[in-house]
């Protein structure tokens, strides 16, 4: 810390999933309620179609494909001559309705990141999930504006041959960010990426002595910005891999098995050891800044 400028930090880059929100219980929740509906009504079963979810996942690099029924093969043939997101309507809607009851801010990052703001601090937030899920959960939590830029890849190509305008069902307004900059970055690239963490800081105009970066995952976005100099913090809080239903998405994931190998590997580094552990949730991340905390 001595080898640190005394100048209180000018920028936060953040991760976003299981960091200001619980992205993993919403995606859980959310799909599964989607897979149990989908059994139920196409009389699929769910150990038939989980290998094919994958495929198609992998195919588009996300596991939260918006066209995902309509290519899933056991669901096509099931549907008949009806596309499958029309014939299964009532599983597209347990999806949705289940993401918005439960995307929602970790407490105290509303605040925190209000506070950040009035004192002067920029916010960045860099994710690997793609735009357009990472853009409605930043619009649905109120935080577009309170976010000065974000940093993630590009969608997935739309299937078919579709063009956006085809795709669309709201007005315009409804899609995108107003007012947070949403800035591309190569499809592909995945954390722990030390490079593109300096890009970043290039971008904002900053040292990595003036920045702090706030992520729940160790080896991802820890040894990152220790690679980079940045101060680290730990959302310790936001940690899900150990949990059950993690299994869930492991079994449907977009990663490919070149992915998965690569995330074995990261596991058998030396520990990383954060410089700041946030335990039990973002507001106390205020005193990294000079700041005073506010109540979670």
């Amino acid at each position: 810390m001595n080898s640190r400028t005394d100048s209180r930090p000018r920028l936060l880059v953040t991760d976003l999933d299981n960091t200001l929100w619980d992205w993993f219980a919403a995606w859980h929740a959310s799909f599964s309620a989607m897979l149990d509906r989908l059994t139920e009504i196409s009389g699929v079963p769910a150990e038939v179609l989980e290998p094919q979810i994958r495929a198609v996942h992998q195919a588009r690099g996300t596991a939260e494909y918006s066209f995902l029924l309509d290519e899933v093969p056991a669901l096509v043939e099931a549907s008949g001559t009806v596309p499958p997101s029309q014939r299964y309507d009532e599983a597209l809607h347990q999806l949705h309705s289940r993401r918005r009851a439960m995307t929602r801010l970790y407490p105290g990052v509303l605040d925190t990141l209000t506070s950040l703001k009035a004192a002067g601090i920029a916010v960045a937030a860099y994710t690997e999930s793609l735009a357009y899920w990472t853009e409605w959960r930043i619009r649905w939590t109120g935080l577009d504006g309170l976010i000065d830029r974000l940093y993630s890849a590009p969608d997935h190509d739309l299937p078919n041959g579709l063009t956006r305008e085809q795709v669309r069902t709201k007005a315009d307004d409804e899609y995108g960010l107003r007012h947070t900059k949403h800035l591309p970055l190569p499809r592909g690239v995945m954390k722990p990426n030390a490079e593109i963490l300096r890009s970043i800081l290039d971008d904002c105009g900053v040292q990595p002595d003036q920045v702090v970066y706030v992520g729940d995952s160790l080896m991802k976005d820890i040894a990152m910005a220790q690679s980079v100099g940045v101060l680290d913090v730990h959302a310790k809080y936001g940690e899900a891999h150990e949990k059950a239903e993690y299994e869930l998405l492991r079994r449907v994931t977009h990663w490919t098995d070149k992915d998965v190998q690569r995330e074995k590997e990261l596991s058998l580094r030396p520990e990383v050891r954060p410089t700041v552990v946030l335990q039990r949730g973002f507001a106390e991340l205020l005193p990294v800044f000079g700041l005073d905390r506010v109540s979670a």
